[in-house]
């Protein structure tokens, strides 16, 4: 028996009583010197999802010649980052001393803790040609009892990550379990994040192991209970039910979710906290120059000027 025999056909998919998507969050786009990007949380509508509190829509964007991202050092706290590609490369360095270039299928998991830096950029030998970028950068917001923890790094290369491949349905467990697989990616909270791509008429069931749950659909279009609902979406899950999700189009999505925050968090250009007064000292810290230096950069985005949380 195959993963998604528990789900009908969508030929024949009718409408339901209770809508299964809560709700609709369609992102703001950004226009950052011709690289765009799509925020999805957080939202007017929805904050978290999860421990989930920030979810962008990467690209994607085309670099001509000679050019490509350059995200100087920067500063987080009380978080971790996690960036996932569907196409292109980027290079990570941090003040611990890593430089991991991420690729598709790939994960690079920062724990920024107490504090860390990192820049992003195209690497070097990458600009001689155009190239293209395309991905969802996340952050994870950290339990209150783990948000001063030593930060940490971890890379996982694609092979490492179970991948689910049942006719027309591919899935990589990013993080957290789905479909009976579960991804070796350490998570400091329950956590679930998953990458899908479907064919015309397959069906991804996500089944109700976890209380909050969320679709974003970056390319494609899928039927939920009837309703079709188009890319650049996030689709806030009802929870207590499996729901069949059937591609119309060939789909791209991800699956994100995990237990609620033990509590609410402020955030804060590139910090979150459960605390007002801690983003204060990270601001200050920022500003004072008492973060660690980020291996082989010179450059740092200054702390902007912008109202407290």
């Amino acid at each position: 028996m195959s993963w998604q025999d528990c789900a009908e056909p969508v030929s024949e998919y009718a409408p339901v009583d209770v809508d299964p998507v809560e709700l609709v969050v369609i992102p703001r786009t950004s226009d950052l010197g011709g690289f765009e990007v799509r925020r999805a949380l957080p939202s007017r509508q929805k904050r978290m999802v999860g421990p989930f509190i920030f979810f962008d829509e990467m690209g994607p964007s085309e670099f001509v010649l000679g050019s490509g991202l350059d995200v100087r050092p920067h500063p987080h706290i009380g978080l971790a980052t996690l960036t996932y590609l569907f196409r292109g490369e980027i290079l990570h360095r941090d003040s611990l001393g890593t430089v991991q270039p991420i690729r598709p299928g790939e994960v690079n998991w920062m724990t920024a803790g107490r504090g860390i830096a990192h820049s992003e950029r195209t690497p070097p030998e990458l600009r001689s040609r155009s190239t293209t970028l395309f991905g969802i950068q996340a952050w994870v917001a950290l339990p209150e009892r783990h948000e001063e923890t030593a930060p940490e790094f971890a890379h996982h290369a694609g092979a490492a990550l179970p991948m689910i491949d049942d006719g027309g349905l591919r899935v990589r467990v990013i993080a957290g379990g789905l479909g009976g697989e579960r991804s070796p990616v350490k998570t400091l909270s329950d956590t679930l994040y998953a990458g899908a791509e479907l064919d015309p008429g397959a069906v991804l069931p996500v089944d109700a192991g976890y209380e909050e749950r969320a679709l974003y659909i970056a390319e494609g279009e899928v039927e939920i209970g009837g309703r079709r609902h188009g890319a650049r979406q996030l689709l806030v899950l009802r929870p207590g039910d499996t729901v069949a999700v059937a591609a119309i189009q060939p789909t791209r999505l991800l699956v994100l979710g995990g237990e609620p925050m033990d509590g609410p968090r402020y955030i804060w250009w590139n910090f979150v906290s459960s605390r007002r007064d801690r983003i204060e000292q990270a601001k200050a810290d920022w500003r004072g120059g008492r973060f660690d230096r980020v291996v082989e950069e010179n450059e740092f985005i200054p702390l902007p000027d912008m109202p407290g949380p």
